[in-house]
């Protein structure tokens, strides 16, 4: 649904504005390759911080204390 009214609005600024809708055309996959990095070290941090969670949780685990 959010892709069709993201078309919908797209069409809307390129009868209202051309120029602006295909730099946007442009533009938007580069910017979406520019947060990708962000998101794939977003999701390596939070990785390597739940796994030093559980190592340091090991050892009570160990003991049953909960």
């Amino acid at each position: 649904m959010k892709t069709l009214i993201a078309i919908f609005l797209w069409f809307i600024l390129l009868v209202l504005c051309w120029p602006l809708a295909l730099v946007l055309v442009f533009l938007l996959p580069l910017i979406w390759l520019l947060l990708l990095t962000f998101r794939i070290i977003g999701f390596t941090v939070e990785i390597v911080f739940k796994l030093i969670g559980t190592i340091l949780m090991f050892p009570f685990r160990l003991l049953g204390a909960r």
